[in-house]
């Protein structure tokens, strides 16, 4: 999206923002009638905290955008949260097979899940992406908090852009032990 004229911005002001100005979002996003969008299993150093579907979505953003989001530490985690109101991806992909647990998202320390995650709801995406970095072992930011406490997922929630309690995920596998390990997943929503 970098190399768009002016006129492929569209500029998005949400109520109720953290956003002083709103942002703007790539036209291609904006217009687009299927939205397939693929991310990665990784903790973020930088404040995010994690970077999964929620935090994909800073990607959509014209750059200028980035020193107001970077600027707001207090906010940082609902910014995110509060772009992804431009749009709604029709399909989201999680790329699982190595994450990262600690650091991140250029440098840090990767276990190997082995899992791809598929739906259609960001929030149960990355909840479920958060109870797999619980499950590998993680961080601090990502061990003590409650799933549905971290900010990113609390303002989502707040914002009605998916699930809203982890009773709302069902977590589908083609074998036994992908069930199993389902089911271990599942356990640790549950404490969420």
């Amino acid at each position: 999206f970098e190399e768009l004229p002016p006129e492929g911005w569209v500029r998005v002001r949400p109520e109720k923002s953290h956003w002083k100005n709103g942002f703007d979002v790539a036209r291609p996003i904006i217009d687009s009638e299927c939205t397939v969008t693929t991310c990665c299993l990784k903790t973020h150093a930088y404040g995010g905290v994690f970077t999964m579907s929620l935090k994909l979505s800073v990607g959509i953003t014209h750059k200028n955008n980035m020193g107001e989001l970077h600027g707001s530490h207090s906010n940082l985690r609902k910014m995110i949260a509060e772009i992804n109101q431009a749009y709604s991806p029709s399909l989201i992909v999680l790329d699982g097979i190595e994450a990262f647990v600690d650091g991140g998202p250029a440098r840090g320390t990767k276990k190997r899940a082995r899992v791809i995650l598929a739906g259609t709801d960001r929030i149960a995406i990355d909840a479920v992406g958060l109870s797999i970095l619980k499950e590998l072992g993680s961080n601090s930011e990502i061990m003590d908090r409650k799933i549905f406490e971290q900010e990113q997922i609390a303002r989502a929630v707040e914002l009605g852009l998916g699930i809203s309690q982890p009773g709302q995920i069902e977590i589908v596998s083609d074998d036994k032990a992908g069930g199993n390990y389902a089911s271990r997943l599942m356990d640790i929503l549950s404490k969420a």
